[in-house]
């Protein structure tokens, strides 16, 4: 492919990036919320109450509001990254309460990822699957970093579009992928119960299971091993850091989630030559 359509193709795809981080971001706030809200109604029904009666909500309704004074964020002020720098400045423009900068930098790690997929794999279908995998994995991560939960409804589906994708060999062969998927769930699930066999707590949470299955569904058995010892890295060091930092106790729980996306993210590009190193490495 040349360089010039390469780059046609990486500006297209950093751009349907954006637009998808700004999507991303109501997930991100909402999709806790929404699930919240059904459990009280099903422990309602349990309890033979009414269910709970509120406003409806869905990730397409209601429009966007500022949350402190309840203005309907417009067209215009919905650009993403643009609106945020220059036309709101950071600030709400109802009443001028600061917006998290949450919101533009998963903007930005969005549209810079799939940018990145699209130069990296070029006019084939692996673009169109990274890009899934990468937007459903920014979602998971910025949830697990707010809540500790990794909802259902993103992971359990991304486990089987991974075995979709790979029914062409998208990223693994099939079988790879079908054990990827087995071995992904039960490996974190072994360490999960042998931890609460030792200490009596639970170390981790089902969620991240499934993660590590959904990864192993998409990349192949063959990537597990990097997969956690990246995310086993990177999670101590910033573990370490924030406890060295005084920002966390020692008790208190620091989700996983976010440390088995990155190490996806790694893995998606550089995960083949990660692997070849350390089994020459071993070799």
């Amino acid at each position: 492919m040349l360089p010039e359509s390469q780059g046609s193709l990486a500006a297209i795809a950093g751009l349907l990036g954006l637009c998808v981080g700004s999507f991303l971001n109501v997930v991100i706030h909402r999709l806790p919320k929404m699930m919240e809200r059904e459990w009280q109604n099903q422990c309602a029904e349990l309890r033979g109450e009414t269910a709970v009666d509120e406003a409806p909500l869905s990730l397409a309704k209601p429009r966007s509001r500022c949350p402190h004074c309840g203005h309907a964020i417009s067209a215009l002020e919905n650009i993403p990254l643009f609106s945020y720098l220059l036309i709101l400045r950071g600030k709400c423009s109802g009443c001028g309460q600061p917006i998290s900068p949450r919101y533009p930098i998963v903007e930005l790690i969005s549209g810079l990822l799939s940018a990145y997929a699209a130069w990296h794999f070029g006019p084939t279908i692996q673009t169109a699957g990274a890009l899934l995998l990468i937007w459903a994995l920014i979602a998971l991560s910025a949830i697990d970093l707010d809540t500790q939960l990794l909802p259902d409804s993103i992971t359990l589906p991304l486990l089987w579009l991974g075995l979709a994708f790979n029914l062409t060999g998208a990223f693994a062969n099939l079988s790879s992928a079908v054990v990827g998927a087995m071995a992904g769930y039960l490996a974190l699930w072994s360490v999960f119960w042998l931890f609460k066999l030792a200490t009596g707590k639970e170390g981790m949470g089902y969620g991240d299971f499934k993660l590590l299955a959904a990864l192993g569904a998409w990349l192949g058995w063959q990537m597990l091993p990097a997969i956690i010892l990246l995310s086993s890295i990177v999670g101590a060091t910033v573990g370490i850091a924030l406890i060295v930092a005084a920002r966390h106790g020692r008790n208190v729980p620091i989700p996983f989630g976010p440390y088995l996306a990155a190490a996806g993210f790694i893995a998606i590009f550089w995960g083949d030559a990660i692997t070849r190193s350390y089994l020459g490495l071993i070799a």
